[in-house]
């Protein structure tokens, strides 16, 4: 069960990633749904779906299946969660054709990107943006400020530099 570095991490991930490019039409961020595909069901933190890759019911509803892969995930590493067990769930993602995968270690004040057939990026500098996927282009988040949010009166994710077009 995710505590709560892991819980305040997950949420203002998802609202950021929405905030960016939900009401563009661009993508969806989804927190803690189970998804299946090719051959494995995994729960992933956070997924984001390209809008249309979203999948819909018969009456254009989202579906409760989730049955492709998404477009870019983010996992965050809770202390008691094994990185090997991660790690091959992000790269199962890449291998079904995700764009981006970012693993977040909040002990470590660090996030490890995966690029789609490219090496992993290490970020821990506060400084440094992180990388994001082609189809967002607006966000633009440091490591700095992704674990400011564990500090009680943080900056919401409602407040974070976005350079919205």
């Amino acid at each position: 069960m995710p505590k709560g570095k892991h819980s305040t991490i997950k949420g203002e991930l998802a609202a950021t990633a929405n905030l960016a490019a939900k009401c563009q039409h661009i993508a969806w961020a989804f927190p803690e749904l189970r998804y299946t595909f090719c051959g494995r069901s995994i729960v992933l933190d956070v997924a984001v779906f390209t809008w249309n890759r979203i999948p819909l019911d018969e009456e254009g509803d989202i579906t409760n299946v989730f049955s492709a892969h998404p477009d870019w995930t983010i996992e965050i590493l809770s202390p008691e969660q094994s990185q090997t067990k991660v790690i091959n769930n992000i790269l199962h993602c890449l291998k079904a054709g995700c764009q981006m995968e970012w693993l977040v270690d909040p002990s470590e004040k660090s996030v490890i990107a995966y690029p789609q057939s490219q090496q992993p990026i290490f970020l821990q500098e506060p400084e440094l943006l992180l990388p994001t996927p082609d189809f967002i282009t607006n966000l633009k988040l440091s490591v700095g400020e992704l674990f400011s949010w564990l500090k009680p009166g943080h900056v919401k994710a409602s407040d974070t530099q976005l350079l919205l077009n």
